[in-house]
């Protein structure tokens, strides 16, 4: 299978058995964060998606305001925001965010910025890939969420 930055790429991916390939494709390549996938090795994981979930589910931990884990430039945050609502209302092919269900709630590690856009683009539901370590967190997702998994 060819590597490529998309959702599309993302569920051929999926259709193989192979999501967790591509999301360490996609964060050592595009994503540029080697940290977080060497991370994400140093334990087995659940790997489900992707999955078309609603957006409020999800909240941003990047940003420029005050409460952020993840605290950015203003200008530089609302340069690359603008960028992807342009790229999003030409392509349906972006790649989806990636989010630990952790503790009865999600952790947004990757697409901040794509849902920031995807929100002030009117957008009700996005594509994520959920990633969970423990196994009772897996079967308290799957109890919450499984209509999702379609």
């Amino acid at each position: 299978m060819e590597y490529r930055s998309t959702l599309s790429s993302a569920q051929g991916y999926a259709k193989n058995g192979k999501l967790e390939d591509w999301v360490h494709s996609y964060l050592l390549s595009d994503a540029n964060n080697e940290e977080f996938s060497n991370g994400l090795k140093l334990f087995d994981r659940y790997f489900l998606g992707p999955i078309k979930m609603p957006l409020s589910l999800f909240y941003r931990c990047c940003g420029p305001e005050e409460n952020m884990k993840w605290k950015v430039d203003a200008e530089w945050f609302e340069k690359k925001v603008a960028k992807l609502e342009n790229a999003i209302k030409t392509d349906s092919d972006m790649p989806p965010l990636i989010a630990h269900f952790v503790e009865n709630a999600f952790e947004l590690n990757d697409g901040n910025h794509r849902l920031e856009a995807y929100s002030r683009l009117g957008r009700k539901e996005i594509n994520v890939i959920i990633w969970v370590t423990e196994k009772h967190e897996y079967e308290l997702f799957l109890s919450k969420y499984s209509e999702y998994l379609k």
